[in-house]
C-alpha cells in the first residue's frame, strides 16, 4: 500500500511521558524510537490481529510495519492500529499478503479521518447514502473499535466498499 499518513498529535498515548521528555530532549538517554516500537507491536499482538513475522520500527514520527497477514482487510487494520496511536504521522506498509491472488480481487477500502462532530451514521450516510449502515463501518475496524459511539477527531478509518 505504500505510505499512509495519520494525525501524529490524535490516537491512543502509548509511550509515557518518560519516553516523550527524553525524545525532546537534545541527547536522548534512552532509544525513544525503540521503545515506541515496541509499544506498536504489543498493541498490534493485543489487537489479536494475525501477523506472521510482524517486525515494527520507528523513526520518528514515522513507523514501518513488515510481516505476512492473511488478507487486505487485516493489512488496513494493521496499519491503522499503528497509525492511529499518538505521535505517528505516517505508516510505511511494508506488509505482504498471504493471498495476493485473492487480494488483488478485492476493492480495497477507503481511509477516512474523523472530525469534530462525526458519528458512524453520518459517516455511512456519506459513503453508502445509507446511515443505517454505520454497523459496516463499525465492524470493519473491530477490534480497533470497542465502541460505535467512541471515535474521536484526527482518528482514521476503514471504510469498506458498499458490496462488503
Amino acid at each position: 500500500m505504500g505510505i499512509i499518513d495519520f494525525v501524529a498529535n490524535a490516537g491512543a498515548k502509548l509511550f509515557g511521558k518518560d519516553e516523550e521528555a527524553a525524545a525532546a530532549a537534545p541527547t536522548p538517554t534512552i532509544d525513544v524510537n525503540k521503545v515506541r516500537a515496541v509499544a506498536l507491536t504489543r498493541l498490534v499482538k493485543d489487537s489479536k490481529l494475525p501477523v506472521q513475522d510482524l517486525a515494527i520500527t520507528v523513526n520518528g514520527d514515522r513507523a514501518t510495519v513488515r510481516g505476512t497477514v492473511p488478507d487486505q482487510a487485516t493489512r488496513e487494520k494493521v496499519v491503522l492500529c499503528c497509525g492511529n496511536a499518538a505521535t505517528i504521522a505516517s505508516v510505511d506498509d511494508q506488509l505482504t499478503v498471504a493471498q495476493e491472488a485473492a487480494a488483488a480481487k478485492e476493492a480495497p477500502s477507503q481511509f477516512y479521518t474523523v472530525v469534530a462532530g462525526d458519528t458512524l451514521s453520518k459517516i455511512a450516510k456519506q459513503y453508502y447514502g445509507n446511515a443505517n449502515k454505520y454497523q459496516a463501518i463499525f465492524e470493519a475496524n473491530r477490534p480497533l473499535l470497542a465502541h460505535p459511539d467512541k471515535i474521536y477527531p484526527g482518528q482514521v478509518l476503514r471504510i469498506p466498499p458498499a458490496s462488503a
